[in-house]
């Protein structure tokens, strides 16, 4: 089907009066068939436009009359710029309503305004500012013990029966009370409110018959008085706890931020934002769960992985398929032209199921070390405010139903439907079963009073992330070294890793970085030595004096900074003692594809052989070794001497041979050297020696303050942004993010010179600003 913008009939809408036609290209067979109301949509929106993240991932449809976004990076830009992508049109209703369903609506006065969803700037901003403190994770975390004693209540009444609707018989009602109790309004009718909200969904995102408008219409007219009875009564006494009585004394201060339309207004969409999705986002994650019962299975076993598995039941199953937005100004999407004033469903959750942001991204996996990347929340100004409520909420649920029902199924066969909308997705119900007679808490009483440290809110840290791994093999390689093999503790295929890659391990109460030092082709066992040092940190004392064979330990990981430049004409490899580890990964990798390379192997004496063998046999053309009591010792300042431009030196050693390497580049051209620590130098920060400052954070339109005894880190999780971290130390790069402006103090040791120079990224953990603001890329 052909455009042509000159005519005076749209071809596609066929007006014949269009002003503009909405595309100038072809609409190809697929994207004029796609139906956000059909069944491979509402079954599994990201599986049904797979299509179009490999062909063509923005499209116009003809029918909905919507420009549809679906892969990661074009969807995240969306969100990012909310002055050309508009958010107005968020709250608008996908299906023209017929004349009787808008008298029945103006019959009960409806007037659903702008709220936090819908507004523009500047607007948007002051509102959100003034009203985000309870939804800090300091002021969520006094939520906590209300809601593990309303899931525990709800348990109760349905774990000796055997079978749930869990729907119906816990989490719609369990994140009803709570969002209520949020929003400190007094607990009314469930399912009349439940009637309401659902009419709210199908009003605003369904496709609902002209009988059905009208129906719905009555309900939401009862529910938009509902919500104004509700503020009248908050306003009459707004002492009480909650966000609505916190908004309403705020209004006294700020009387043309918070007016009484916008009150009556977010009454009404606060109770199904902190309601509605969450409810729908529980029920996706235990039946995801239930599909994949190794995964159940592991949370059962260990409680620790449940915040990660909560972000990819999000990001896999999440209840938040697409969001709405307006453009602004003629632009482009992902290279298409998309002109002013069209509109944009941007399908967030077929962002989430991008392979080219999540490796094997249908595949559902509770380790994945990015899942926390995902959507679901939105980004940016627009960010979902209750994001971190809903994690709370999410993770004691799965927390209170693997501690008393681990042996929970689904009930076979059963048909799932889901409410028909483009935009919120899940479950109308899920029947779960069980045996009532294989109870935990029939054999040990004691599991309904364990004690639970308070749960972390926010995001969660890659400490979670967390795989068991049996010790299969321990061989002295001489020279106080120990080789030690690991395999999967599930018997299952380890992540794939690429040379200079390492991971962590739990040796008891310690975590140490090792790097995996043999073939990245074998996904049955990681390979790593391990030097005694009698005078460090105890890990290797550990792995020395009390690892044995059959031993199940934690392994977090593999994660890789220190990878191989793939366009070097040449690379130097400079091993010191130990650091041979990652270096002959890489060494064996180039000889693979016949790359250009030489190998430094660095040592005491003749009597650290540790790998001199396996180096000579399998590089010997390319070998050099140095050893310092026979007078070869390694002059770094002739390492370049002949080599052609573009070389890089990858070393990882003795911090005096890396020091050595630090100093002879300063004069090599940047990006040459790279280097591999294990070790860094931080210290608590002195509030007498460290400053204040600010960080202006671009895409969320926030300004945070960064105390002198805070880390950006810390400062950014205050405020409810998600930042990924793990080593906490400066040392694994986790933490990293953009910098769009401002001078960083760089303070890592994962960063190469020319990176700290280019000034563009930062790890939050850590670094600092040098002067008294940062602008970031968050």
């Amino acid at each position: 089907m052909v455009m042509s913008s000159e005519t005076s009939t749209c071809p596609v809408t066929g007006a014949s009066s269009a002003p503009r036609c909405p595309v100038t290209g072809a609409v190809s067979e697929r994207a004029a068939a796609f139906d956000p109301f059909g069944d491979a949509y509402q079954a599994d929106p990201p599986a049904s436009l797979r299509w179009s993240r490999d062909e063509e991932p923005v499209f116009y449809n003809p029918e909905l009359g919507y420009w549809v976004v679906t892969r990661y990076e074009d969807v995240k830009a969306v969100f990012r710029d909310n002055l050309l992508f508009s958010p107005s049109i968020a709250l608008e209703k996908i299906t023209p309503v017929c004349d009787e369903a808008t008298e029945v609506l103006a019959s009960y006065d409806y007037a659903m305004n702008r709220t936090l969803v819908n507004e523009d700037e500047p607007e948007h901003m002051p509102r959100r500012r003034a009203l985000m403190d309870p939804f800090t994770p300091k002021e969520l975390a006094r939520h906590e013990p209300m809601v593990r004693r309303l899931t525990r209540e709800y348990v109760d009444r349905f774990v000796d029966s055997g079978h749930a609707d869990l729907v119906d018989d816990m989490f719609w009602e369990v994140t009803l009370t709570v969002a209520l109790h949020f929003l400190g309004v007094p607990e009314e009718d469930v399912d009349t409110l439940r009637r309401f909200s659902i009419a709210h969904t199908v009003n605003t995102w369904g496709r609902p018959s002209r009988d059905q408008q009208v129906a719905v219409a009555e309900s939401v007219g009862k529910f938009w008085q509902f919500a104004g009875t509700v503020v009248d009564k908050l306003k009459a006494d707004p002492s009480g706890d909650g966000w609505m009585p916190y908004s309403i004394r705020l209004q006294k201060d700020m009387p043309d931020v918070i007016t009484d339309s916008y009150l009556h207004s977010m009454m009404m969409a606060g109770i199904v934002a902190a309601h509605e999705t969450t409810a729908n986002a529980a029920a996706n994650a235990v039946k995801v769960l239930m599909e994949n019962r190794q995964a159940w299975a592991e949370l059962c076993a260990d409680e620790s992985l449940i915040p990660n598995a909560v972000e990819e039941c999000l990001r896999h199953n999440g209840s938040v398929a697409a969001w709405r937005r307006l453009v602004t100004a003629d632009t482009q999407i992902g290279g298409v032209a998309v002109p002013k004033g069209a509109k944009l469903l941007i399908v967030n959750s077929s962002a989430n199921r991008d392979d080219r942001h999540f490796d094997d991204a249908d595949a559902f996996d509770i380790r994945r070390d990015n899942a926390v990347d995902h959507l679901t929340f939105g980004y940016g100004s627009h960010q979902c405010m209750g994001k971190n409520l809903a994690r709370m909420e999410l993770r004691v649920f799965l927390e209170e139903l693997t501690t008393r029902l681990p042996h929970l199924e689904l009930v076979p066969d059963q048909r799932v439907t889901y409410l028909p909308n483009t935009s919120f997705r899940g479950p109308e119900h899920l029947l779960v079963q069980w045996d009532p007679a294989a109870n935990p808490e029939r054999r040990d009483p004691s599991i309904l009073d364990k004690a639970r440290p308070a749960l972390h809110i926010g995001a969660p840290t890659k400490r979670t992330i967390t795989r068991p791994v049996n010790v299969t093999a321990i061989e002295p390689l001489g020279g106080d070294i120990l080789a030690v093999e690991l395999s999967d503790g599930n018997g299952r295929p380890l992540p794939r890793w690429s040379p200079g890659a390492h991971v962590d391990l739990e040796l008891g109460d310690l975590s140490r970085q090792y790097s995996l030092c043999g073939d990245p082709e074998r996904r049955d066992v990681y390979r790593l030595a391990v030097l005694r040092e009698p005078d460090g940190r105890g890990g290797s004392r550990y792995v020395h004096e009390r690892l044995a064979l059959g031993d199940t330990l934690r392994m977090r990981g593999p994660r890789n900074h220190f990878r191989l430049d793939p366009d070097a004409p040449h690379y130097v490899l400079v091993a010191g003692g130990i650091g041979i580890t990652p270096i002959i990964a890489m060494a064996d990798h180039l000889a693979a594809i016949g790359a250009s390379y030489e190998l430094r192997y660095c040592r005491r004496d003749a009597s650290s052989t540790a790998f001199v063998d396996r180096v000579t046999r399998d590089h010997g053309a390319h070998l050099t070794v140095h050893t310092s009591t026979e007078g070869t010792r390694l002059d770094v300042s002739t390492l370049l001497d002949g080599a052609p431009n573009g070389t890089r030196v990858y070393a990882c050693g003795p911090q005096r041979l890396l020091d050595a390497l630090e100093a002879s580049a300063a004069d090599w051209p940047e990006e040459t050297l790279h280097v591999e620590h294990f070790t860094t130098t931080r210290t608590e920060l002195d509030p007498a020696v460290e400053h204040s400052f600010d960080l202006e954070l671009a895409d969320s339109g926030l300004t945070i303050p960064v105390a002198p005894d805070e880390t950006v880190l810390s400062a950014l999780r205050s405020r409810g942004i998600d930042v990924a971290s793990d080593c906490e130390e400066g040392l694994c790069g986790s933490c990293e993010v953009t910098v769009l402006d401002g001078a960083v103090d760089h303070r890592d040791v994962v960063l190469t010179n020319a990176e700290r120079a280019s000034n563009t990224v930062m790890m939050t953990c850590c670094s600092r600003a040098t002067g008294t603001r940062l602008t970031l890329g968050l």
